[in-house]
């Protein structure tokens, strides 16, 4: 597992500015989809703060972006983002 890591965090380094735009791309359209389905479901006050979390999670990555923060930094943002965000569009797919 770590050797992917390393694999995929070299490359993203080598073309940061690359990664980080598709990164924000990427991220962006799962935090929406992840939304969508949350609020498909209600708007109880646990949906209002899984939508909470979403949102969080998806500016995290964009202000690591934006800060201009070391690339280790940003992709182990991204990666969170990505995990998480496809964490909770599973649980409500299925």
């Amino acid at each position: 597992m770590m050797k992917y890591y390393q694999k995929f965090l070299s490359d993203f380094q080598e073309s940061f500015y690359m990664h980080a735009t598709l990164g924000i791309i990427l991220s962006s359209c799962l935090g929406a989809a992840a939304a969508m389905l949350v609020l498909m479901n209600g708007h109880a006050l646990l949906q209002m703060v899984q939508l909470f979390v979403i949102t969080c999670i998806c500016m995290g990555f964009n202000t690591t972006v934006l800060a201009n923060l070391k690339p280790k930094v940003v992709f182990n943002t991204l990666m969170t983002s990505l995990v998480l965000n496809t964490a909770f569009i599973l649980y409500y797919i299925f």
